[in-house]
C-alpha cells in the first residue's frame, strides 16, 4: 500500500502563505486523528488541546483544555466505522466549544455519515441524513466542510453555509500521471454519472455507465453496460466503497465484456465487512481512494493506494478564514 501526500494540486497555491492565524483554534476528534495532524501541519498551527474519553458505562467526554473565547473553532471528525460514537463525540465538542464562547463553530467532515439515507425508499422508512443535518443544526455551528456527499440534495438539508468539496482534482492528477492508453472511465450506477463524466472529459477519456440494482441492502447485482469496453482500459468510479459488492461484481461484468486493465477510484474507503477479502482478492490493477476515513493497517493491502486530502481540507480553511472563495479552488 503506498500512501501519497499531494503538496500542490493543480489550480491552487498552498506554498508559503502567511501565517495569521491568531483567533482560529483547529480540533480533532479521535476517529481520524492522522488526517488532522497532516491539516495542523499543512496550516502551520497546531492542534487545539481536547481531552476526549469514555466513561466506564460507554458515555462520551469532551473537554475543551484551553481558552477559546472569541475564537473561531474549526473541529475535524470524519465519521468510520463507528459513526454513532464518531456524531456523539462530534456533538460534544460543538457544545462544549459554543458554551466556551467561541465566536464561530466550524464543522468539517470528510466523510459524512448517513449519506446514502437521504430519501425514503420504502414505506415508514427515516430519512436518516436529514436527521443528522437537524441534530448537526440542533448542537448550531456556522460552517460545514464536507467531500463528494453521496446526494447532493443533503446540501438543502442544513440552512447553514455548506462548502461541498470534491475529490475530483486528486484522481485527474493521479490518473494523468499514469499516461493510460485507451481509457474509459466507467461510472458504478447513473447515481455516479455526472462525476464520472467530468472526470472522464477532464482525462479526455470515454465515458460507459453501469446498470445496477440492489434487491437488498449491501446487495447489488449489475445488469449491464452502456458504453464500448472491450479492448479498453477502465477506470470504474464510485463515491464510497463499502462492502465491496458493487465494484467486484462491476469488475465480473467489465472482464467477461473483454477490458483490459481495470482501475477503481473511490473517495471513501469504508471497507466493512467482508470488504478487504473482496477488494485484494478481484482482478483490480490498482485501487485508488483519498484518506477520508482511517485505514487502519490490517485494511491495507498490495493494490490499494491512498491519497491525502490534507491540503485541500487545509487551504479551504486558510480561504474560509481569511474570507476568500472556496468556488476558485477547484476552478
Amino acid at each position: 500500500m503506498t500512501e501519497l501526500t499531494i503538496e500542490k494540486q493543480a489550480g491552487y497555491n498552498l506554498t508559503n502563505m502567511e501565517n495569521n492565524f491568531s483567533k482560529m483554534k483547529l480540533f480533532c476528534g479521535s476517529a481520524h486523528q492522522h488526517l488532522g495532524k497532516e491539516i495542523s501541519q499543512e496550516l502551520g498551527i497546531p492542534l487545539g488541546k481536547v481531552n476526549l474519553s469514555k466513561f466506564s458505562c460507554g458515555e462520551n467526554y469532551a473537554r475543551i483544555e484551553e481558552s477559546i473565547r472569541g475564537i473561531e473553532a474549526y473541529i475535524i471528525q470524519s465519521i468510520g466505522l463507528n459513526p454513532n460514537d464518531d456524531y456523539m463525540e462530534l456533538f460534544l465538542m460543538m457544545d462544549a466549544l459554543k458554551r466556551s464562547s467561541a465566536s464561530r463553530i466550524h464543522v468539517i467532515l470528510p466523510h459524512f455519515g448517513y449519506a446514502r439515507q437521504d430519501k425514503k425508499s420504502a414505506p415508514r422508512e427515516p430519512i436518516s441524513s436529514r436527521l443528522i443535518a437537524d441534530l448537526l443544526s440542533a448542537v448550531g455551528f456556522d460552517r460545514l466542510v464536507t467531500i463528494d456527499l453521496h446526494s447532493d440534495q443533503i446540501q438543502g438539508f442544513f440552512s447553514q453555509p455548506v462548502d461541498h468539496l470534491t475529490a475530483l482534482s486528486i484522481f485527474v492528477d493521479y490518473f494523468k500521471e499514469k499516461q493510460i492508453e485507451d481509457l474509459v472511465v466507467v461510472a458504478t450506477d447513473t447515481g455516479r454519472a455526472k462525476f464520472t463524466k467530468r472526470l472522464a472529459d477532464r482525462l479526455d477519456a470515454d465515458l460507459a455507465i453501469m446498470h445496477k440494482t440492489r434487491p437488498d441492502h449491501n446487495v447489488a447485482e449489475i445488469m449491464n453496460v452502456v458504453g464500448d469496453v472491450k479492448g479498453k482500459n477502465l477506470v470504474l468510479v464510485d463515491d464510497m466503497i463499502d462492502t465491496g459488492g458493487s465494484v467486484c461484481a462491476g469488475i465480473d461484468m467489465l472482464k467477461k465484456e473483454g477490458a483490459n486493465d481495470i482501475y477503481m477510484a473511490a473517495t471513501h474507503p469504508v471497507f466493512s465487512g467482508p470488504a478487504i477479502e473482496r477488494l485484494s482478492n478481484a482482478p483490480f490493477k490498482e485501487i485508488v481512494v483519498t484518506n477520508t476515513i482511517n485505514i487502519p493497517k490490517e485494511k491495507q493491502f498490495e493494490t490499494l493506494k491512498v491519497i491525502s486530502v490534507a491540503p485541500i481540507l487545509a487551504e479551504t480553511i486558510r480561504r474560509n478564514y481569511e474570507k476568500r472563495s472556496i468556488t476558485s479552488l477547484f476552478s
